[in-house]
């Protein structure tokens, strides 16, 4: 393998940028959203085009003698061989009408050298003996997926582009079929409330243990890749995929979950193939990877997203991540970072983000044991980031009663209690929860309407 050969590089476009936007400072408008200092290969590059930014970044000019000061103040103009000379060199190969086309060529250029930089590591870490190789696949697509995110970056739209855009979709929604704009749950219940879970926004479902989120997050993972055919990704951090797809066997098939879990459903066996044969057919995707940093969801949460295009993202449950592994922190500001990291992903891939919660044991001290925001532990940036908190609830866990009458086992209230873009639930909707084949389905209520449990 060659190793001396020249990086991908051209100082004459480098000169040619410089020179426009020294002669024509305007010009930096033009290009500072995707060009940044390291970019430039040459290192007398790198130091002028930085005075250019950091005097621009004041509010200072930053035409030639403007940056030949700054240099001179920095002691950087002495490290730039014919300091004074070279810059006004750059003057002449002012060529202002291609200095965006230029400067997207260098970032092509940098790209290039960053990709042999981080082979080269990689090669020189496969030589070695002590790197497990399972770390150095991970590094390695973080490292492009990490080198591809820096480098993508939206400028602001013109109103005229936003207007075309939100007038197309209302048309696309006005000749829908579907009453719903986003993907639904499987509930109509919580539909009618949030029209589906829609893109961008980061939904909370918090609750006590024992309560069932769990299964409301793997089933609504189901019916979003089931019932609406969008590729889903569940992160559980809890529970092994073993155990996840024999709850889905459960659910699918009306088989007791324990039965499946011992064997003991040898009767039973077609029913269950049948369910594992639709099951097969979908595109749901479990990952469960225990303390999964934020960093490294999101690089697998972008990974599926090119490979499979998904459309949903359900993660079980949120305080059982980790925040920014290379951050030491403070376990409040540890769960700030995953939420907004949650709610940067939805940003980002264009798509809903369901995070499971646990909540504190505030509400066992409480007459009425229903949750309130304020019962979601460890960080108010988890209420703060949410565009949505719902909470789920199971009275007879508490042994509530109605009229005096137990309330049976089977029912799950879930309560909306913040909605950024639409109302809260005054009464909780109501959900049948049959544990025992772990499936959870809408409710027909025989009371008034203004009747709940």
């Amino acid at each position: 393998m060659e190793t001396n050969k020249v990086p991908p590089q051209s100082i004459e476009l480098e000169m040619s940028v410089l020179g426009s936007i020294l002669m024509e400072p305007d010009r930096l408008n033009d290009v500072a959203d995707f060009l940044t200092p390291e970019m430039f290969y040459k290192q007398a590059n790198t130091m002028i085009y930085d005075a250019i930014i950091r005097l621009a970044n004041f509010n200072q000019p930053y035409d030639l003698i403007a940056v030949t000061e700054r240099l001179k103040s920095t002691g950087d103009l002495a490290k730039i061989q014919d300091g004074a000379f070279y810059l006004t060199t750059l003057c002449n190969n002012y060529n202002g009408l291609s200095v965006e086309h230029h400067a997207r060529k260098l970032v092509e250029k940098y790209i290039q050298r960053e990709i042999i930089r981080n082979s080269f590591d990689l090669i020189n870490a496969a030589y070695g003996d002590t790197s497990d190789v399972f770390d150095l696949l991970e590094k390695a697509e973080n490292d492009l997926i990490a080198m591809s995110g820096n480098l993508i970056k939206s400028s602001g739209q013109s109103i005229a582009a936003l207007v075309s855009t939100e007038i197309n979709e209302l048309k696309a929604r006005i000749n829908s079929e579907s009453a719903l704009i986003g993907i639904g749950s499987g509930y109509p219940e919580i539909d009618h409330i949030t029209n589906g879970w829609q893109k961008q926004t980061l939904t909370i479902i918090a609750a006590r243990p024992g309560m069932g989120k769990t299964a409301f997050g793997l089933i609504t993972a189901r019916n979003a890749a089931i019932d609406f055919g969008v590729p889903t990704a569940f992160f559980s951090l809890e529970m092994s995929s073993s155990q996840l797809v024999q709850r889905l066997f459960a659910a699918e098939s009306g088989v007791h979950f324990k039965s499946i879990q011992s064997g003991k459903c040898k009767s039973e066996f077609e029913i269950i193939y049948d369910a594992a044969g639709q099951l097969s057919n979908t595109s749901l995707f479990i990952d469960e990877t225990a303390a999964i940093s934020i960093f490294d969801l999101r690089s697998k949460a972008r990974k599926l997203k090119m490979k499979h295009n998904i459309g949903l993202v359900v993660v079980d449950y949120l305080q059982l991540m980790r925040g920014d592994k290379n951050r030491r922190q403070i376990r409040e500001q540890e769960v700030t970072s995953i939420s907004q990291g949650l709610k940067a992903l939805s940003k980002e891939l264009n798509i809903p983000v369901i995070a499971l919660a646990q909540l504190n044991r505030a509400n066992e001290s409480r007459g009425d044991k229903r949750p309130i925001l304020s019962d979601l532990r460890e960080s108010g940036s988890i209420e703060q980031d949410a565009d949505i908190v719902a909470f789920l609830h199971r009275p007879s866990y508490y042994k509530e009663t109605l009229r005096g009458e137990p309330i049976p086992e089977n029912i799950l209230e879930l309560s909306i209690a913040k909605h950024r873009n639409g109302a809260t639930t005054y009464n909780p909707i109501i959900l049948n929860f049959s544990p025992e084949i772990m499936r959870i389905t809408s409710m027909e209520i025989e009371s008034e309407p203004e009747k709940s449990f």
